[in-house]
């Protein structure tokens, strides 16, 4: 996060024409393709409403976090179904963050250290607690040498050091393994509130299924559980177009992702217009699934010289397991007319009706 945070934003290849494209030398049509392939992968973030809503609640946690001493800060846990975004959407408030703090107290610190406000890391399957300091260590390029215990105090001391606020721990769902049980799990995240004075968010899926909020208690219990007690759940929703308000919101994303895409024979409403349907059947709403989608269509359409998607060309794009499995019945909806992504549209079916 700390480089992520101190890089500058991308800057979009510049639109050729056909004639411009056909003018380039290999080398250079070589090189403008690979801008553009490395532009669409990383179009973002896209400042949809669910996205601001989630920054805007983080933002609130942090800021409010200003406890003196060693008192306990409570925890955020960003919690929501895979292919949602929600990921990209925490980093992105990470690197937020990061430039804010930067801003307001300068690249180093009063002892002229360099300041690292916001750090970064994601776990894989069946982490323990040693792993995790680990790879908080390795994020400072300190020693990961000892027991948790040593660990955690070269963390702590570089959080200290080099004043860091926030640390994000993606797939926290992996710590401890994924068939451990609630309360061996609500023990490790408590240890963490307790040993790092900073506010941690957690990324994940299916955390509070598994009652680790609740830690083992009983719902009648809950309030017994301290971990709940520390920590604020927040989630990120998939688009859904059965209302109008939400088909608005999605056609308004299709409109942001058009503008960015870097294709020859782009055209306003390409996406917003005659694919807003297709897309949300082949996404299923679902923000990460949609961007996999246009970023592998938009390739196709590089290598092949059909600088555009349309239907014929996206019919040949693969998408995710999930997605593929589920659009068969969103599918059927929209051919029979039950739904739509078009705003205005429904409304007038069922005034006709």
């Amino acid at each position: 996060m700390a480089a992520g945070g101190h890089r500058p934003d991308r800057t979009q290849p510049p639109q050729l024409t056909r004639a411009e494209l056909a003018g380039l030398s290999p080398r250079e049509l070589l090189r403008h393709n690979d801008r553009r392939a490395v532009w669409h992968a990383n179009i973002g973030p896209i400042h949809t409403p669910q996205l601001l809503k989630l920054h805007e609640d983080l933002a609130e946690i942090v800021e409010a976090n200003r406890h003196d001493g060693d008192k306990t800060k409570p925890a955020a846990l960003v919690d929501a179904c895979p292919g949602i975004g929600k990921s990209a959407a925490v980093r992105a408030y990470g690197r937020r963050l990061y430039r804010e703090q930067i801003a307001l107290r300068g690249e180093t610190t009063p002892e002229g250290h360099r300041r690292v406000p916001v750090i970064y890391i994601a776990l894989s399957g069946n982490t323990q607690i040693r792993g995790l300091n680990a790879a908080i260590c390795r994020f400072y390029r300190l020693p990961t040498t000892g027991d948790a215990d040593t660990l955690a105090e070269r963390a702590v001391d570089a959080v200290l050091s080099l004043k860091t606020c926030a640390i994000i721990i993606d797939d926290v769902h992996f710590l401890a393994g994924s068939q451990s049980n609630s309360v061996r799990m609500a023990n490790q995240l408590k240890y963490l509130s307790n040993v790092f004075p900073v506010t941690l968010i957690y990324v994940g899926v299916g955390v509070q299924q598994r009652g680790i909020l609740r830690e083992g208690f009983s719902p009648e219990e809950t309030l017994l559980a301290q971990f709940g007690r520390r920590t604020t759940p927040l989630t990120l929703l998939p688009f859904q177009v059965e209302d109008e308000t939400g088909r608005h919101q999605w056609r308004t994303l299709l409109k942001t992702i058009e503008r960015q895409l870097v294709l020859t024979d782009t055209y306003p409403g390409m996406l917003a217009d005659d694919l807003a349907d297709y897309l949300y059947v082949r996404s299923t709403g679902h923000f990460a699934s949609l961007m996999a989608l246009i970023n592998r269509g938009c390739l196709r359409a590089i290598r092949t010289g059909h600088e555009r998607l349309d239907t014929e060309l996206l019919d040949q794009v693969t998408n995710d397991a999930a997605t593929e499995e589920a659009r068969r019945e969103l599918a059927s909806a929209i051919d029979a007319g039950l739904l739509t992504t078009r705003p205005g549209i429904a409304d007038a079916r069922r005034r006709t009706a």
